[in-house]
Order: structure tokens, then C-alpha cells, then sequence
């Protein structure tokens, strides 16, 4: 920080005009979101409330933990990782480096659940959770439906640890975590009325030019397959007639220009009335197939 300026002359104000100007001339987007969310963290207190403080002086120690997060975050790693938390569908959920951080794309995700588990009307639904990662799905699935039960698996035994910490912070007893690797485990038999997954989509080739706070700080293997991008969709296309309910549906996430071979895939496992969804960009993200007819026929 400036050092013409003492310590006892930081007042809340000040440093969020300096710190957001200092990231804005390094190109940061959000800048005073960002020192606000900093500054709110360090200060154990709500956003909206910096605004009603901007003349608190800030002591010696508030400054030098400011200063410590602020810093690593000029070094790209995520604000999300930094505060050690985030928002996903209105509650907030434990995040750090083990985990993928939730993104609003995946809301759109867990929304198209919602909507197919109430076009399932099935009073208490069985609900497959690939991937778990924060446990993100599984805990507004879970939060949203607690008639229903919800199996997550992930294979990362670190990222099951994080996904613990949030169903037991939202109080969920509806939610059962579950080390598994999609590739050898069918899940012994078991059905399910609804398989979701954001699954790894990024292909190898396109890992290298994602934005250094995705490639450097978040986990690579939930990120990539290694691969074309491909091969956990394809997975979870070969596995879905095995893990579905009559009548029940695949829900998955993917990326950009994978909705015509992932919709391939879909038909060729024999899933049926396969839908599209875009996110907010416009961009086609969410897909969805039907196994068999919907009890009661078509919707």
C-alpha cells in the first residue's frame, strides 16, 4: 500500500477507493465488489454494512489481513477460495482449492432438476449425484426436496471432505456422500428417478487457454477428462438406461459446441424426448434425456 500513508489514516472508505483503483489499472474485473467482499471478510461483517462504516478507522492487524488477502488475489487465485466460501441457489457453501467453485450455469442445472423431479411427481425420488465436487447439487437438491434421497459420489476423497462440511452445515439428513469412480462402480444395481452431473468437460486441448483463477487454482481433474472432453459424458450415456427408473431422466451439464454429439450419444443409449437448455449467455448447457415414457405418459 501507499506508503506516504500511515496506518492510523486508513479508514474503510479510503481503502476500498485505493484498492479498487489499484486492481481496475491491473485490469480486474468487479474491482469494488471484489475489495468490498475482501474488506467485508476481514471485517466480519455484512457488504451493505461497509457502506454504513466508511469512516471506521481500520487498526494496524485489519490492515495487514487486508493487505495478505488482497495479494493473493493480484495473483489471480479466486475471491471465492480466498473468503473460503460462496453462493450457490441462496445458500452458502464452504469452497476451497479441493473443489471447483459453484458457477450461476450450474443453477441452471439444478433448476431443470427441480422442474423434472416435479414432472416425475414421485413422492419420494432417488437422486444420483455424479461428481460431487462442493456437493453444490446435492445440498440444493437435497435442501429443496427433502422428501427425496440423494446419493453423491465423487472420487476424490478431498472433495468429499468439503461436500461433508456443507450438508452438515445446511443440516441435511436427506444426503449421503459416497466415494465411487464412475468408470468402476454401476452403483451395485441401484436405481434412480434422476442421475444429474457436471461433469469434467473441458477437453485437454482447450485446458491450456482457460483463465489462469480457473487453470491454476482450481482442481484440474474436475475441470478436464484429460481427453476430448467427452468421456464422462459418454459414461454417463452408457450407464443411464442401467441407473434410471423407468420413466426417469439424465441430466447433464456441457460445454460449448458439445450439444449435437452429447444429444448422439443420448439417442444411440436409447434415451428419449432429448432437451436442450441454454444458459444465460444464449449458449446451449444443459441436456437432458428421458428413459422410456413418463408415468402418465408424455408431458
Amino acid at each position: 500500500m501507499a506508503t506516504q500513508v500511515s496506518a492510523q489514516q486508513w479508514n474503510v472508505l479510503s481503502l476500498l477507493e485505493w484498492a479498487a483503483e489499484y486492481l481496475r489499472a491491473r485490469g480486474f474485473e468487479e474491482a469494488r465488489c471484489t475489495v468490498d467482499l475482501l474488506l467485508a471478510h476481514v471485517l466480519r461483517l455484512e457488504r451493505m454494512s461497509l457502506y454504513l462504516q466508511f469512516d471506521r478507522p481500520l487498526t494496524p492487524a485489519e490492515l495487514q489481513q487486508f493487505k495478505s488477502l488482497f495479494k493473493r488475489r493480484l495473483e489471480h487465485e479466486p475471491l471465492q477460495y480466498i473468503v473460503g466460501e460462496t453462493s450457490f441457489m441462496g445458500l452458502t457453501l464452504f469452497v476451497d482449492r479441493t473443489v471447483l467453485i459453484p458457477r450461476p450455469e450450474t443453477e441452471i442445472l439444478v433448476e431443470r432438476a427441480l422442474e423434472t423431479l416435479r414432472l416425475l411427481a414421485v413422492p419420494a425420488p432417488a437422486i444420483l449425484d455424479v461428481g460431487t465436487g462442493s456437493g453444490n447439487i446435492a445440498v440444493a437438491l437435497g435442501h429443496s426436496m427433502p422428501g427425496g434421497a440423494v446419493v453423491s459420489i465423487d472420487a476424490s476423497v478431498d472433495a468429499l471432505g468439503t461436500a461433508a462440511r456443507n450438508v452438515a452445515r445446511h443440516g441435511l439428513t436427506n444426503v449421503t456422500l459416497q466415494q465411487a469412480d464412475v468408470f468402476s462402480e454401476a452403483m451395485n444395481g441401484r436405481r434412480f428417478h434422476l442421475v444429474v452431473s457436471n461433469p469434467p468437460y473441458v477437453s485437454a486441448a482447450e485446458f491450456g487457454n482457460l483463465q489462469s483463477e480457473i487453470r491454476d487454482f482450481e482442481p484440474r481433474m474436475a475441470t478436464t477428462d484429460e481427453g476430448d472432453g467427452y468421456r464422462f459424458l459418454v459414461r454417463l450415456c452408457s450407464l443411464a438406461p442401467h441407473l434410471l427408473e423407468s420413466g426417469g431422466a439424465l441430466l447433464v451439464e456441457i460445454g460449448y459446441s458439445q450439444s449435437e454429439r452429447v444429444e448422439e450419444m443420448m439417442r444411440e443409449a436409447g434415451l428419449l424426448r432429448i432437451e436442450t437448455f441454454n444458459d444465460y449467455a444464449g449458449i446451449p448447457r444443459i441436456m437432458r434425456g428421458w428413459k422410456d415414457e413418463p408415468r402418465g405418459g408424455r408431458r
